[in-house]
C-alpha cells in the first residue's frame, strides 16, 4: 500500500475537504468526461446525496459544485475570479468551462439537494449530468467524495470489490499496508519510518521534488496560520462566531517573559496555532488537508509549537516531520477511514491528532516503535468522537476541537519518548477499532447535523 505524502497534503480551499474540494475535483473530472463524449450537450445538472445534501449548504458544497463545473480546482482556484462566475451564473444561469462552450445551468433549478435518497458508496455522494437542448439528461456519472479531497466514480468503488479499504499498491520499496508491517521493515532495515516513506516517494519523484514540495506545504500551512493569527471579526455562516486566535495571540504575545505565567499556558500557543488555520479554514481560505480541512489546524499547529517553543528544533527536519505524519495518515485511510461523513470526528481529528503524535515523536528521536505508540496514543483518545457540526458550518465544535487535537498530539509523544515503545494495544488495534466504531456510530453523528451539539445548540 502506498499513498504519498502529496496525496495525504494537498493544497486547497475551506471550508471543507469532502464538502467542498471534493465536489469540485468530481466537477472537474466529469468536465474531462464530458469533454471525451463524442456529442455535445448544452446543459449541466447535479444532485447532492447523503452527507452533501445535509450539511452542503454550510460546507458551501452548492459553491464548489458550480465551480466544479464551471472549470475551477482547489489548488488553483483564484478566489476573485470564482466570485465573478458564481455572481455572473446567478445573473446569466450559464456556465462556460474551457473546451465545452456554453452551458445551461440554473443553480435554483439544476442544483439539487436530495435529503430523501441517499447512494450507496459512500455517505459523500454526488451525480453529475448533461443534458441536451430539450433538458434531457444525456450523460451522467456518479461520484463519492470520500474524504481528504479523495474522489472515485461508482465504478472505481465498485471495483475494488469486497475490500473497501484497500487502495492501489504501486511498487515500492517499503510497501506497509499496516503498523505491524511498518515496524518489521523498519527493524529489517534499520531505517527510520520517514526514510522508509522517502524511498518508497523515490519511485514517483527526486529527491529535490519531494523536499521542495514538503516545502510548499510547509509554507501554504504557516501562511495559513498567519493569516489566522492576524484577522480578527466574525466568522460568514449565520453563527456569528468570532475569531478568536488573533486576540488570544496578542495576549499571549503581551505576557510573554513574564515570570509568573503559568506552566499549562503552553496549551493557549498550541490552541491558537490550530484555531488559527481552522478560522481561516471556516472562511474559505487556502489550507493543505491534513488529512482534511476539518482537520487541518493540528498537524501545522504542533510543526508551529516544535519549531517556536521546543529547543534544538529545525526547519531541516520538516521532511522527517511530514513523511512520518503521512505515512500515520495512509494506514488510517487505508485500514479504516479520514472521513467525518463515513467514520465521526475521530476519523477526521483523531486521525490528524495521531499524525502529528507520530510526526513530533520522530523528529525529537524517537525509535519506529515510539513513533507508532504516539500516533496509538492520540488515536486512541479520540475514538467515539463525533462529527456533529452546528449549522453544518465548520466552525462549533471543529475550531476549538482542532486546538484541544494539537494538544493530545504534544502529550502522546511526550508520553511515548518517556517509554521504550512497548505498549499494550498496537495501532492496528485502535485503527480497527475506529472502523467499527464508526460502522456502528448512528448517522446522526456523522457529519448530518442531526444529532449532538447540532441540535442541542441554539443556532439562529
Amino acid at each position: 500500500m502506498f499513498l504519498s505524502v502529496f496525496d495525504i497534503f494537498k493544497i486547497g480551499v475551506g471550508p471543507s475537504s469532502s464538502h467542498t474540494m471534493g465536489p469540485m475535483v468530481a466537477g472537474g473530472r466529469f468536465l474531462d468526461a464530458l469533454r471525451a463524449q463524442p456529442f455535445r450537450a448544452h446543459g449541466l445538472r447535479a444532485s447532492l446525496h447523503g452527507s452533501l445534501a445535509f450539511t452542503g449548504k454550510g460546507h458551501a458544497t452548492d459553491r464548489a459544485t458550480i465551480l466544479g463545473l464551471a472549470g475551477f480546482l482547489p489548488e488553483t482556484m483564484e478566489a476573485e475570479a470564482a466570485e465573478a462566475v458564481l455572481a455572473a451564473n446567478r445573473e446569466s444561469h450559464v456556465l462556460t468551462p474551457a473546451g465545452l462552450g456554453e452551458m445551461a445551468f440554473d443553480p435554483e433549478r439544476d442544483l439539487i439537494f436530495d435529503f430523501d435518497r441517499a447512494l450507496p458508496g459512500h455517505a459523500n455522494g454526488m451525480v453529475l449530468m448533461a443534458t441536451d437542448a430539450q433538458g434531457d439528461v444525456i450523460f451522467h456519472e456518479t461520484y463519492y467524495s470520500i474524504g481528504g479531497g479523495f474522489v472515485m466514480t461508482e465504478a472505481e468503488l465498485a471495483a475494488k470489490g469486497d475490500d473497501t479499504r484497500s487502495d492501489d499498491a504501486p511498487k515500492v520499496p517499503y510497501p506497509f499496508a499496516n503498523a505491524a508491517e511498518m515496524l518489521a521493515m523498519a527493524e529489517k532495515s534499520g531505517k527510520s519510518i520517514a526514510a522508509m516513506k522517502r524511498e518508497n516517494e523515490r519511485a514517483y519523484r527526486s529527491d529535490a521534488q519531494i523536499s521542495s514540495g514538503i516545502k510548499r506545504i510547509w509554507q501554504v500551512m504557516r501562511d495559513c496560520m498567519d493569516r489566522g493569527l492576524a484577522t480578527g471579526g466574525t466568522l460568514p455562516g449565520g453563527l456569528s462566531i468570532r475569531r478568536r486566535a488573533s486576540g488570544i495571540h496578542e495576549a499571549l504575545k503581551a505576557e510573554a517573559g513574564m515570570n509568573q505565567t503559568a506552566p499549562h499556558v503552553i496549551n493557549d500557543w498550541m490552541s491558537i496555532y490550530a484555531m488559527a488555520v481552522n478560522e481561516e479554514n471556516a472562511a474559505g481560505g487556502q489550507v493543505v488537508t491534513a488529512p482534511t480541512n476539518g482537520a487541518a489546524g493540528v498537524v501545522p499547529a504542533v510543526i508551529r509549537y516544535w519549531l517556536d517553543h521546543v529547543p534544538g528544533a529545525s526547519e531541516r527536519q520538516l521532511d522527517d516531520f511530514l513523511l512520518t505524519a503521512s505515512a500515520i495518515g495512509g494506514l488510517i485511510k487505508h485500514n479504516a477511514s479520514i472521513s467525518g461523513a463515513e467514520c465521526g470526528c475521530q476519523a477526521e481529528v483523531g486521525s490528524a491528532s495521531a499524525m502529528a503524535a507520530a510526526g513530533l515523536c520522530a523528529v525529537m528521536g524517537g525509535t519506529p516503535e515510539q513513533v507508532e505508540n504516539a500516533a496509538e496514543i492520540a488515536l486512541e483518545h479520540h475514538l467515539g468522537m463525533t462529527c456533529d457540526p452546528v449549522r453544518g458550518l465548520v466552525q462549533v465544535p471543529c475550531i476549538e476541537r482542532n486546538g484541544l487535537g494539537a494538544i493530545k498530539a504534544v502529550s502522546a509523544a511526550s508520553l511515548a519518548l518517556r517509554g521504550d515503545g512497548q505498549h499494550f494495544v498496537p495501532l492496528d488495534a485502535a485503527i480497527e477499532t475506529m472502523r467499527q466504531t464508526g460502522r456502528d456510530m448512528s448517522e446522526k453523528y456523522k457529519e448530518t447535523s442531526l444529532g449532538g451539539l447540532a441540535v442541542n445548540v441554539p443556532n439562529c
